[in-house]
């Protein structure tokens, strides 16, 4: 469709950066506050399990302080082990509880941003999708949602109880011994300073991944669609090594990614295991110097454990939270896009029209400084039968998107029954017209639903007669459910004739005042087409009918035939005014049916 040039919105790749982490953050944030409740209950819970698991250090201390030189005082020993044990029990509880949580939340969240992408996707312009591989799109739809998601679900539950963990250890290493909390003073800051960096250098590396499997997905659903087309021409092979050189690269983005987080969580690790070793030192020292006792000590370790544990932890799922964060730059850079230009504040609903257009010196580019249609201008009178023909390229196709406002002209004007098209409600415009068009499309439901798509409220019978005069009933009625039988994704189960019969039948059931055909009877054989013309001069009487065909023979009766030539129009009248006039017309007809006059 914008095969004529590149819409700006080409431009737009789903990984463009949107701005430092804070701003996905906040943003994310904004989903995360329609569930106030669930986080409240999730905070609750966690701050209960964390703090219930922060005593059992302490416990332990006490029960080996409870271990006297001149004996074992095995009655205290057992009170802190069964406190113990019913705390880490009742811990374990809160912890999946929080978990449980979490994932109900990852859930509804997923569930609202899918819906709000798939709500955006139907208000983009049609540019986006000109512009966009399909693939990509539902790699961000999908993957991309579901990356988000699941970080939310696991890695936010760490982040969570680490903070709690944190704050509390520290709270409890200070109670016991200040003098050994120093050790943590140069060892912590070297653990974040170090975190910090290695993050700037993973965050672009996820943003390739993600990019990269969306150009794969892309690739992948591109080949399987056109799959009889590969086999047809024997190219198997060739597509082979394409997709081996996409997923190689798939691979390697994500090999890089994976690789340059790894070094973050053995180094943290290491620099935690190193502040350990000196809490055990110094810890000693003191002991034998009476500063604290071995229970202190003991406890002490396993508060720093607990301290500088989750810190690791966090340098462990780095690499998974900068994954996500890629992940929701393209979720957001998606929702972000501008949808299509909102109608004026003062547009009017597009009241029956009676059919009257007339194109007034058009032109229009895709791209700023590249036009593809060049100061059309014609006029078509209500219920006539405007054919366009003209070598592929030549902006047939695009005079129909401006019709339709899937562009906006970008000089003069279209009027419709004498207004401006601008001027009118882009839904209300677009109701006055029927499509029927060369690559058709059915969706996965049953054949009569697919029929009565325009008109959800349309009776069985209506159906029926609309399937009738387009000589497809007795096809249906053969099929193993008649009517009720289902349609699989794109019609696949079907024949393209018998699809392309499908929608002229779901055309004849719209009662529009103007209609489109773009190569309409392309995919039925000849017996057929011959049926279809004549359902077509009832389906066509009275409405102002726009015919795109390259078969000239199917629109020799039409009242006005325009000739496009490079954007322009270079001829225009009756099929026989062409034919005497002796220009590109009838060369174009003497091509294809080697007439002579």
């Amino acid at each position: 469709m914008a095969g004529n040039g590149i819409s700006p919105m080409g431009n737009m790749a789903f990984d463009k950066p949107k701005g430092h982490s804070i701003h996905v953050l906040r943003r994310l944030g904004r989903y995360l506050s329609k569930y106030r409740l669930l986080i409240a209950a999730a905070v609750a819970v966690s701050v209960i399990g964390n703090v219930l698991a922060l005593l059992s250090p302490k416990l332990s201390g006490y029960a080996i302080d409870a271990i006297k030189p001149d004996g074992v005082d095995m009655p205290q020993v057992v009170y802190y082990v069964g406190w113990m044990v019913g705390i880490s029990a009742l811990s374990a509880l809160m912890s999946w509880g929080l978990s449980a949580l979490m994932i109900a939340i990852s859930r509804n969240m997923v569930k609202q941003m899918r819906t709000d992408l798939f709500r955006q996707l139907t208000v983009l312009p049609v540019s986006f999708f000109d512009t966009h591989q399909t693939g990509d799109v539902i790699s961000v739809l999908s993957y991309d949602v579901d990356t988000v998601g699941s970080s939310l679900s696991t890695d936010l539950v760490q982040m969570l109880s680490s903070a709690i963990t944190v704050v509390g250890s520290f709270a409890m290493m200070l109670s016991i011994s200040p003098q050994l909390l120093v050790i943590f003073v140069f060892t912590i800051p070297i653990s974040v300073v170090f975190t910090r960096y290695r993050a700037k250098k993973v965050r672009p590396l996820f943003r390739t991944r993600s990019r990269k499997l969306g150009e794969l997905n892309g690739f992948v659903e591109e080949t399987i669609s056109g799959m009889k087309t590969v086999r047809a021409y024997h190219q198997e092979q060739e597509f082979h090594h394409r997709f081996t050189a996409k997923n190689d690269g798939a691979v390697e983005a994500n090999w890089k990614a994976d690789y340059t987080a790894s070094v973050t969580g053995p180094t943290v690790n290491l620099i935690n295991n190193v502040s350990l070793a000196l809490v055990s030192i110094f810890g000693s020292l003191m002991y034998m110097a009476g500063g604290i006792t071995l229970g202190g000590v003991s406890s002490f370790v396993l508060y720093s454990r607990k301290f500088s544990g989750p810190i690791n932890e966090f340098a462990n799922i780095l690499s998974e939270i900068q994954s996500a964060l890629a992940a929701a730059e393209r979720v957001l850079t998606l929702c972000d896009l501008p949808p299509e230009t909102p109608d004026a504040p003062d547009a009017l609903d597009a009241a029956p029209c009676k059919g009257d257009v007339r194109v007034d010196h058009v032109s229009f580019g895709y791209a700023p400084g590249k036009e593809v249609l060049h100061q059309v201008n014609f006029e078509a009178k209500p219920g006539s039968v405007i054919a366009i023909v003209g070598e592929t390229g030549c902006g047939k196709t695009t005079l129909i998107n401006l019709l339709m406002r899937f562009y906006d002209v970008t000089d003069g004007a279209i009027l419709l029954d004498g207004k401006d098209i601008r001027t009118l409600k882009r839904d209300s415009l677009r109701s006055q017209f029927t499509m029927v068009l060369q690559d058709t499309w059915l969706f996965e439901g049953t054949v009569y639903e697919n029929i009565a798509y325009g008109r959800p409220d349309a009776t069985r019978e209506e159906v029926i007669q609309a399937a009738k005069a387009a000589h497809i009933h007795d096809m249906i009625q053969a099929m193993p459910q008649g009517y009720d039988t289902p349609v699989i994704a794109y019609g696949t189960s079907i024949s393209k004739g018998q699809k392309q019969l499908l929608t002229i039948a779901r055309a004849m059931l719209m009662d529009s005042s103007m209609l489109i055909l773009d190569e309409a009877t392309s995919n039925v054989d000849t017996r057929t087409e011959k049926l279809i013309q004549e359902a077509m001069l009832k389906l066509m009487k009275g409405r102002t009918c726009f015919v795109i065909a390259h078969r000239l023979s199917t629109i020799t009766g039409a009242d006005k035939i325009l000739v496009m030539d490079h954007g322009r129009l270079v001829e225009s009248g009756t099929h026989q005014e062409l034919l005497e006039k002796g220009g590109v017309y009838a060369s174009m007809y003497m091509a294809q049916f080697d007439y002579t006059a």
